[in-house]
């Protein structure tokens, strides 16, 4: 099963992360730019390395998910907030098909209290939007490689994430969270971390939020 690692100058954290991948579980880092030889140290520790120039996690996590073969391809930070062991918790209803996309809801107290706060209001848009109920937007999670590639994703940044919630939402899948524990991070966030990274991503989200907002106005007309 591939596992879509989106990387950007992670590597203090890639052998941590790649040294608990679980067995059967195939690491795809896609180098998003990195200045410090995060797709040297990957190679080194036998991950696939695909390089994807246009900056943006979307970015990135697209051109994981199209380098992927698996029938099931898995999503997750490289940042070491996130434990590999846990993805077979995650990937597992949707290998025994009884789920259509699986999240890894985050706990613990390492998640920023701005997060939460994020996190929470986009729980309550994407159950007012799609009546899917979930308590975390996280970047772990599962689903079928072409199922996903159907949903015809467009954001490239930051909004990645919560579109592709959205757009399952509206489409009926089967959406389930199964908790994970939450580390703190190696290194800094590129988002969370600074000013311009956290504004980029609020304007990204919220371009998704709009555009879910517009097309349930417009069935309803």
């Amino acid at each position: 099963m591939d596992v879509v690692l989106p990387v950007l100058d992670e590597a203090a954290a890639i052998p941590w992360v790649l040294g608990r991948m679980p067995a059967g579980y195939r690491p795809v880092v896609v180098d998003n730019g990195s200045a410090d030889g995060s797709a040297d140290v990957a190679a080194g520790l036998g991950a696939v390395v695909v390089t994807e120039p246009r900056r943006g996690f979307g970015a990135a996590c697209f051109a994981g998910l199209t380098a992927a073969t698996s029938e099931v391809v898995c999503f997750m930070d490289c940042d070491a907030s996130l434990d590999p062991r846990d993805l077979p918790l995650v990937s597992g209803p949707i290998v025994a098909d009884e789920a259509d996309l699986v999240l890894g809801a985050r706990r613990g107290r390492s998640m920023a209290p701005h997060a939460r706060l994020a996190n929470r209001y986009l729980a309550r848009r994407v159950a007012a939007y799609t009546g899917a109920r979930v308590t975390d937007i996280g970047p772990m999670r599962a689903a079928r490689r072409d199922a996903l590639l159907a949903l015809g994703l467009v954001d490239r940044r930051s909004g990645w994430p919560l579109e592709m919630v959205l757009r399952a939402g509206r489409a009926r899948w089967r959406i389930a969270e199964r908790p994970v524990p939450y580390r703190p991070r190696t290194g800094k966030s590129k988002v969370t971390g600074t000013v311009g990274g956290t504004a980029r991503a609020v304007l990204d989200m919220q371009r998704r939020l709009t555009e879910t907002r517009r097309l349930i106005r417009g069935e309803q007309q």
